[in-house]
């Protein structure tokens, strides 16, 4: 299973991205998707997830700023980020719980991580 991500940059504060993520390979089904971050010299932390059946967590923090969503057509997770803070830069990475057949058990997916900056 591969997870591309895409959509990250250079912002001011208050600007606007939207990350992207698609999911490919042997996939039986995704339980759950989402976004971590990690900003330099700190743990990567949950940003936001989603389940498939359409149940979101977020960190309080982006609470009212991002919205994630997904489309289980295309195994794809976004996460439009609105109001953007400098606090907010770090490195965003994909995530996914996937079933690659209908025997097995959930295993955990990572993409590669997209940056995104924010000016004050």
């Amino acid at each position: 299973v591969q997870l591309q991500a895409s959509g990250g940059g250079l912002v001011q504060a208050g600007g606007s991205l939207k990350l992207s993520c698609a999911a490919s390979g042997s996939i039986y089904s995704i339980v759950n998707m989402g976004w971590y971050r990690q900003a330099p010299g700190k743990q990567r932390d949950l940003v936001a997830t989603i389940t498939s059946g359409g149940f979101t967590v977020y960190v309080d923090s982006v609470k009212g700023r991002f919205t994630i969503s997904a489309d289980n057509a295309k195994n794809t997770v976004y996460l439009q980020m609105n109001n953007l803070k400098p606090e907010d830069t770090a490195i965003y990475y994909c995530w996914a719980l996937v079933k690659t057949t209908i025997w097995d058990r959930t295993d955990d997916y990572w993409g590669q991580g997209t940056q995104v900056t924010v000016s004050s």
